[in-house]
């Protein structure tokens, strides 16, 4: 018996094990198993011996054909609840149950292979394709008449034609080899580990800019880390990782394009964004990535330095500022100093009637210049102060409203009536910073300091440009002063540092590619500086010298405080309407021919150059600092006393760093002063 049980369970336990691992290899679950088992057993119970089905209480079955439960102790059937399905069931044909069809359709539907790896990467489950954005750069035609801008009611100067300057050809991008170019970078980060994925493309006329989203747990600076290798994947000389884009989720990756478009001046200045600028300080910066034309107000920034090597693109950008004020606004809105000591690019611009003076090349005398336009910040500040107005707008507005009215009696320095007149915009240009800080760094700091501080409300503005921005250069009080900046390339981050304090401008490609920092923003834009072509700046000149025949210079401008007053700041040119408030335009002269009539005289000049004279006969010195210290003076008008005391015969000429000799003696200055 033992045998025989131990055989039959053995059986047992095989038939068993067989029939569950049938189960779970077809995937059937037990309620089909159960289901087959009740209809297979029914109708036997029904065909049994005593068990007919007219016999059969119906009561004992459920609505199913399932025996229902009967309580042992009592007899009674247990009510069984059934859920009330939503639709009724149709009546089955036959009670035969295919099993395999069955299983098949009873099996639980598997997660689908995509949204497995979007948990995984953290990716939404639908496939994004990336945008292509390719900017309309297209321009108007040169001959549309409604593009030239017109100069303001009454007068007499005419705005150059928009026909002057040249449009850019526009080109067609290939979208396939852009996002190309963008599968190639998504696959060079995932080799490093990085997962991203690319959801946008913006060619702009320099850089293409590929936007990427990052995968879930992946650090910014893992990709930040990666600019070398990046670059070497695209095969390009180096790009510039925005991380992240401002305003946005997303990390921009900017690459060089291998075809770059020009951005002519013509192309900004005919743009929607030129059309609608109507104060005379709007000027063409270039044009950014998205296409959009950059114009740039002056007199809200309201000075601006500029930085960049060598062939960068500085003075191209000089050039378009200067062009587009010719372009927009007469010499009755804007009037101009322009400081070049390279003496080469801006000598173009000379007989202009926009000057104040002609181009100053000397850097002492570039100095002066900047002394000239403090003098010049303090007069009007005088002369606001005295009609009560906050600002050289609101002074102006009311005086083409003949709202200020001068008091009875009061007369000018040479007798006339005393009348007020605009003021127009005072821009000073200065192309070379380290020249002049070389020659007279303290006064041209100190001056580019209160210039930078107070000038702005009486309409004067520095555009100070250097291609060498160190910290010599561009001093602590020059950066805290001038809020807007302008990078171009330079050599090192270190000089990105100083220009913008932060890094960025030693990744640009050069070529007027450029970096704009506003007053207020943190961020710096790239852009595509505009070209301006020798050609069409020539013809716009002329067009000005057309209308100024004899151009009238301000003799007091590059002269220092013992030339001519200041007050003669506004003289304006032949051909155009007298600003000048105090004293008249002088006739034409060198700014070199500027000298002193006599020692003496009523005017404050005057006194300190016989100040010089006793002091250099009394101690029989001509040292040039005893100038600086005993008159409080800076070296360059120090240095120019000393010049004029020697064309006086007081003092020898220069003999290297000993004083010079004293050719008068205090008994013939005394004899002098008797005359006198």
């Amino acid at each position: 018996m033992q045998n025989l049980a131990a055989t039959w369970g053995t059986v047992l336990v095989l038939l068993a094990m067989g029939l569950v691992s049938f189960l779970l290899l077809t995937g059937t679950p037990m309620s089909v198993v159960a289901e087959w088992c009740s209809t297979r057993l029914q109708p036997l119970l029904q065909r049994s011996p005593g068990l007919r089905e007219a016999d059969l209480d119906p009561t004992l079955f459920d609505a199913n054909g399932d025996p229902r439960v009967v309580d042992a102790g009592t007899g009674e059937i247990t009510p069984q609840i059934t859920a009330q399905a939503d639709e009724p069931a149709a009546e089955e044909e036959s009670v035969y149950i295919d099993l395999s069809d069955r299983a098949e359709s009873a099996r639980e539907p598997e997660p689908e292979e995509p949204a497995v790896e979007a948990e995984e990467s953290g990716f939404d489950t639908e496939a994004i394709k990336p945008f292509v954005n390719v900017p309309n750069m297209e321009t108007a035609a040169p001959a549309e008449p409604d593009l030239d801008v017109r100069p303001p009611e009454g007068s007499s100067w005419v705005l150059p034609p928009m026909a002057l300057l040249s449009r850019s050809a526009s080109k067609q991008v290939d979208t396939g080899k852009v996002e190309a170019r963008g599968r190639l970078l998504e696959a060079a980060l995932a080799e490093h580990g990085v997962e991203t994925r690319l959801v946008g493309m913006t060619v702009g006329p320099t850089v293409t800019r590929f936007e990427l989203e990052l995968g879930r747990g992946v650090k910014v600076s893992k990709v930040t880390s990666l600019q070398n290798d990046i670059a070497y994947a695209m095969a390009s000389p180096d790009v510039r990782i925005l991380a992240p884009i401002p305003g946005r989720q997303a990390i921009g990756v900017e690459v060089p394009n291998t075809d770059r478009d020009v951005v002519a001046v013509g192309d900004i200045l005919a743009s929607d964004e030129a059309r609608k600028a109507t104060h005379p300080l709007e000027v063409a910066v270039g044009r950014d990535i998205n296409g959009r034309s950059i114009m740039m107000n002056l007199a809200t920034m309201p000075h601006i330095l500029i930085a960049g090597q060598t062939g960068a693109g500085k003075s191209s950008g000089l050039n378009s500022i200067i062009t587009s004020i010719m372009m927009r606004a007469t010499p009755d809105q804007v009037r101009m100093v322009l400081i070049d000591p390279k003496r080469v690019e801006m000598g173009q611009y000379d007989r202009i009637p926009h000057l104040l003076t002609a181009p100053v090349t000397d850097p002492k005398k570039a100095a002066n210049a900047l002394a000239w336009a403090v003098r010049e910040m303090e007069r009007r500040y005088d002369l606001l102060s005295e009609v009560g107005f906050r600002d050289i707008t609101g002074y102006n507005a009311a005086v083409e409203a003949g709202e200020i009215e001068p008091k009875l009696g009061e007369l000018d320095d040479d007798g006339t009536p005393k009348s007020y007149r605009a003021l127009p915009f005072i821009l000073v240009v200065v192309d070379e910073l380290a020249d002049l800080m070389m020659v007279a760094a303290r006064d041209v700091e100190e001056s580019v300091c209160r210039l930078a501080q107070m000038a702005r409300a009486v309409g004067i503005h520095l555009v100070i440009a250097t291609q060498r921005p160190s910290v010599n250069v561009i001093t602590g009080l020059i950066k805290a002063n001038v809020p807007a900046r302008i990078a171009f390339k330079v050599s090192s981050l270190t000089d990105s540092r100083v220009i913008l304090d932060q890094q960025g401008a030693e990744r640009l490609v050069g070529r007027g590619d450029l970096l704009m920092q506003g007053p207020s923003s943190a961020t710096a834009n790239r852009i595509q500086g505009c070209w301006v072509e020798e050609s069409e700046v020539r013809k716009i000149v002329k067009h000005w010298r057309a209308q100024a025949q004899q151009v009238t210079y301000d003799d007091g401008v590059a002269v220092d405080g013992s030339g001519t007053p200041a007050r003669a700041s506004v003289g304006a040119a032949t051909g155009g309407e007298q600003l000048a408030i105090e004293v008249p335009p002088q006739p034409v002269a060198s700014i070199t021919d500027d000298r002193p009539a006599g020692f003496a005289g009523g005017d404050e000049d005057d006194e300190l150059l016989m100040q010089a004279v006793e002091l250099v006969v009394n101690s029989q010195l001509g040292s040039t600092s005893m100038l600086q210290r005993k008159l409080r003076v800076g070296f360059a008008r120090a240095g120019r006393l000393m010049d004029l005391l020697e064309e006086k015969g007081v003092v020898g000429p220069s003999e290297g760093s000993k004083a010079r000799a004293v050719n008068m003696s205090p008994e013939q200055l005394e004899q002098l002063k008797a005359q006198m």
